[in-house]
Formats: structure tokens, C-alpha cells, sequence
């Protein structure tokens, strides 16, 4: 495993990735999300693969997601093969009382969102400290570079302020898997979620933004390793 795949021990991550893992069925498509929690849960797929003969096919959302699963043997499928997933399982950097998300910090938000609205089922995973009782962390937003201050300028009209996502490890912006810059917008405290998403929606040049609203299910990791399920009514 890489050293960006690799996993330091979180009794809460583990519970909530093991947790989302039980809900995948014998011949399940299922859209792999990105993040430390989501390791968790590829691992578990593995060992049900390994040891409980579990036939399943994985759509990747990254490439470090694509290399997990290929280090546990889980078959991988793409969209080019099937345009639907039966569950997605990914985590998030914030959620909400009213199950709105915000997600991208691994600066793969767009395709995680085409795999999560593909889905019949989507499902987070996370630990107690992504809740929140409102949305009030900066909003990842993918952008076509050549779009860049015509972007920014919008979004200072709407009230956010975009900064522009550089690499901690290189020079300059930070390239998405599609190829693209990462503004992560500073809105303050989301008060509704739904405008916000509308606001960047219409915005020409973004290619898609960090607030999610299709998520059914959440499963939240305890640090005493219990898990608390909540489902969207």
C-alpha cells in the first residue's frame, strides 16, 4: 500500500467503515468513495471477499480508492460497463441535522458525486467529529483553469470567499484526477444548503461543487467502537 493509502489506527473510523461494509450484498455494484474512513470499509470488503466468497465489482472515485481495492482483490467496473451502482459508500468532511454533506477535501468530489447520484443507496461514513448542526466549512469547488478568476469573481458576488487550493507538496495549484483547479469557498455558516448548491450550479466554469444532498444513510464511529446509524426519514 503507498504511503498515501496507508491508515493509522482510528477505533472510529474502523467501527464506521466495518459498519457500511456489512450493508454490501453478494453481486452488488458499489461506488468506492475517497478518504481515510473509506479504507476502512475496502478493507473490510476484502476479508468478506477472501473469506466469505462476497462477489462483488468496485467503481473507483480515485485513483488512491482505485489502488486500494486492487491491493484487496476487489473486482473493479467502471461506467463504461454499467451506468448504475446498487450502493455507494464514501465519507465526508462535514454533514448536517438535515443530511446535506460537504465533501472534497481529497479534491475528488466530482466523481465521487456522479457515483453517488448513480446509486440507489448512498452511504456515509464518519466519525462524531464531521457532525455538525449546520454546514460552516469552505465548500470545495472544481474548476476549469481557464476559468479561474471569472470563477472567483462570481463567487465573491455570492457572498463567498474562493481561495485557490495549492499543493503542499509542489508548486503551485492543486490538479484534480480530471485535470483541474480546486477552490475551496469560505461561505461562513450554511444556512441553506439547497441555494448555495443552486448559486454554484449556475455558475459557468465550475465543474462541480462539494455540497452533497442525496445521502440516505450515515454510519458515525464511536471512539468506544459502536456505531450510530441514522436514516434519512
Amino acid at each position: 500500500m503507498s504511503e498515501r493509502n496507508k491508515q493509522t489506527d482510528s477505533p472510529e473510523k474502523n467501527a464506521a467503515g466495518i459498519s457500511a461494509a456489512k450493508l454490501v450484498k453478494d453481486g452488488d455494484i458499489l461506488g468506492l468513495g475517497t478518504g481515510s474512513t473509506v479504507l476502512y470499509t475496502i478493507k473490510e470488503l476484502g476479508r468478506r471477499i477472501r473469506e466469505e466468497g462476497l462477489k462483488i465489482k468496485g467503481i473507483p472515485t480515485s485513483f488512491s480508492t482505485e489502488e486500494a481495492a486492487i491491493n484487496e482483490n476487489i473486482p473493479l467496473t467502471s461506467f463504461s460497463h454499467t451506468p448504475y451502482v446498487d450502493i455507494a459508500i464514501d465519507g465526508a468532511d462535514m454533514f448536517d441535522a438535515d443530511f446535506y454533506a460537504i465533501k472534497g477535501g481529497g479534491a475528488a468530489h466530482t466523481r465521487e458525486k456522479v457515483v453517488a447520484y448513480s446509486a440507489k443507496r448512498f452511504v456515509l461514513v464518519a466519525d462524531e467529529k464531521k457532525k455538525s448542526e449546520k454546514l460552516n466549512m469552505p465548500v470545495p469547488v472544481e474548476i476549469l483553469p481557464f476559468s479561474k478568476l471569472f470563477v472567483m469573481e462570481k463567487i465573491k458576488e455570492a457572498g463567498g470567499i474562493p481561495v485557490l487550493r495549492l499543493g503542499a507538496k509542489k508548486d503551485g495549484p492543486v490538479i484534480t484526477d480530471n485535470g483541474n483547479f480546486i477552490l475551496d469557498c469560505d461561505f461562513k455558516t450554511i444556512e441553506n444548503p439547497e441555494k448555495t448548491a443552486q448559486i454554484l450550479n449556475e455558475i459557468p466554469g465550475i465543474v462541480e461543487h462539494g455540497i452533497f444532498k442525496n445521502v440516505s444513510e450515515i454510519h458515525i464511529g464511536k471512539a468506544d467502537g459502536t456505531v450510530e446509524i441514522l436514516k434519512k426519514k
